[in-house]
């Protein structure tokens, strides 16, 4: 700034001001470089003049060089490309970047400070968010060294799972491979990520004991894995059962819930369908004539599942309406506060012909739309909400959570009709047989609601589905036989111990606890060959389940003497 203003009249005077103001505290500075615009005015305002005459080279710089104190480095200017990276490598050797954690391990410390890594996946080179992982951690760690603590850090990786299974099969995939042969490309593509990862990290200079890491693939950490399940096994918390369970036909195997994405922008084919009433509950028997004509009406977002539906679900608190169309005299049971958006979608006036309690419904019969002489039941379920619909909700107990619940408490029967590929299978129907369910299976099964007039609307809905986060493809609610452990008995434990953990922001603590009390079960088998196996062994014709107390230790030393 001082040279800019020194090139010009205008700065000449407002640093004759400055100096003028500054005399009382000396302004060794700006004397000089008033003497320097002095000069300048003097001796011309040519860069090679003095007095008028010419000068020799460099004299007026050297001026500027004399009256401006700047510090002075032996750093270079600038550094690039290989350059850059050998400094930066000498500076982390000079500086024992490499020493510092067992430095401060061995020094003596009051307090002491663990940081738990959660790992990252081995099934990929070190990226974006590897960096601002590492990086955080590794700054509250030297936070918690320079107040004095002893830090504890030991990082570790995740190895075994699907993503680092699918990356290390590629394009090959599963045919023709066996399991062990799976295993050790699995293993071998998880080592080779695991070195390239931590040699970033390294390089980054985090501070971690990184001649101690844990891998999830080492013997002793798979032991301490079985051991858990053992314990959990003898105290009854895990179990195997046949229910439904998030399933990816592109990936072939059961998903947690974690597995999962939600697509927000899906689009289904939602269909209002109706059930005629075959045996009348009392309130709607008891309305003037024609009642046998009363179809229930219910709305769904995925009408492949109606073949597989074995009851309609009412709330019983809610109010319940017989409406009759004026065009053609139809009448339909639907919720009460439904009945104007129904009327609106139809296009047409709905009268009301009666209106009651739900739990007046108790006892109604449905015909099935699909299947011809079967018959379901109207149930009571507290899952049945009024947002969208008719407020009485089909239920299939094979495709769906709430579904399975109902029919755990009247007993209804779980039959699946769709097989691991995602396609229907014999159960069915010719008709429907190896047909995808989200494809052209769905198309087919609005088809027949069609030809047996019980498809009143169909409509276009762009709502939240969830989604395979490894393929990106949609996943269905299937039924498969697979090992659960019971959250429903641990939540009230999990609920006392999370009020002893500071949560930040405190705002998330109430999520976590209505996902405590959401989950009632966790399904943690999987269908895959590359990873920790469930330590089971199953009798060949009754596929029984032989297990006992110690078995998973036992089967532990096998697998680790076949290795």
């Amino acid at each position: 700034m001082l040279r800019l203003l020194c090139r010009s009249s205008a700065g000449s005077q407002t640093l004759v001001r400055w100096a003028r103001r500054s005399q009382r505290g000396g302004g060794l500075l700006l004397h000089r470089a008033l003497s320097c615009t002095s000069s300048r005015r003097c001796h011309g305002t040519g860069s090679g003049e003095v007095n008028g005459q010419p000068a020799e080279n460099g004299s007026s710089n050297a001026l500027y060089r004399d009256s401006v104190l700047l510090p002075k480095t032996e750093f270079p200017m600038k550094l690039t490309g290989q350059k850059l990276l050998d400094r930066e490598l000498q500076i982390q050797q000079e500086c024992g970047f490499a020493d510092l954690y067992s430095w401060q391990r061995e020094r003596k410390a009051k307090n002491k400070f663990c940081l738990h890594d959660g790992p990252p996946y081995a099934n990929g080179d070190p990226h974006v968010g590897h960096a601002l992982n590492k990086i955080l951690k590794d700054i509250r760690n030297r936070f918690e060294m320079l107040r004095g603590r002893q830090v504890h850090y030991i990082p570790g990786w995740d190895c075994h799972g699907l993503p680092i299974e699918l990356k290390a099969l590629g394009d090959l995939g599963t045919s023709g491979l066996s399991p062990l042969q799976i295993r050790q490309k699995a293993r071998e593509f998880a080592e080779g990520a695991i070195a390239r990862q931590k040699a970033a990290f390294q390089r980054w200079g985090v501070m971690a004991d990184w001649d101690q890491c844990y891998y999830t693939f080492d013997g002793t950490y798979e032991a301490a894995q079985l051991k858990v399940f053992q314990e959990m096994h003898s105290k009854g918390l895990i179990y195997q059962d046949y229910k439904p369970v998030f399933w990816s036909p592109s990936s072939g195997t059961a998903l947690a819930e974690a597995e999962l994405e939600y697509n927000p922008e899906h689009v289904s084919r939602a269909i209002y369908a109706t059930f005629p009433l075959v045996t009348l509950p009392p309130k709607i028997a008891s309305q003037k004539g024609e009642a046998h004509v009363v179809s229930v009406l219910v709305w769904t977002t995925q009408p492949w599942t109606i073949p597989a539906n074995q009851a309609v679900c009412y709330m019983p608190n809610a109010q319940y309406s017989v409406v009759k169309r004026v065009d053609n005299s139809e009448k339909f049971l639907v919720a009460t506060e439904r009945t104007a958006s129904i009327a609106a979608l139809l296009g047409t006036d709905l009268q009301t012909v009666g209106t009651f309690t739900g739990s007046l419904l108790e006892g109604g019969i449905c015909k099935h739309p699909t299947i011809p002489d079967k018959q379901v039941p109207l149930l009571p379920a507290n899952h049945v909400t009024m947002v969208k619909g008719t407020g009485l909700v089909h239920t299939a107990p094979a495709h769906g959570m709430e579904d399975y619940s109902v029919a755990s408490q009247f007993k209804l029967p779980v039959e699946c009709m769709v097989d691991e590929d995602g396609k229907f299978n014999e159960l069915a129907g010719a008709e429907l047989q190896k047909l995808s369910v989200v494809t052209e299976g769905n198309d087919k099964v609005i088809s027949m609601l069609k030809q047996c007039n019980a498809l009143l609307k169909e409509e276009q809905c762009v709502h939240s589905y969830p989604y395979d986060w490894r393929t990106k493809q949609p996943v269905v609610i299937r039924p498969s036989k697979q090992w659960f452990i019971n959250t429903e008995t641990l939540k009230d434990k999990a609920k006392e111990a999370l009020q002893k953990v500071r949560v930040l922001p405190e705002s998330a603590r109430s999520s976590l606890l209505t996902m405590l009390d959401r989950r009632t079960y966790w399904c943690i088998s999987r269908q895959r060959s590359w990873g920790v196996p469930i330590p089971v062994f199953y009798h060949k014709e009754s596929g029984e389940a032989l297990i006992n107390n110690t078995f998973p230790l036992y089967l532990y030393t096998l697998l680790s003497l076949l290795r």
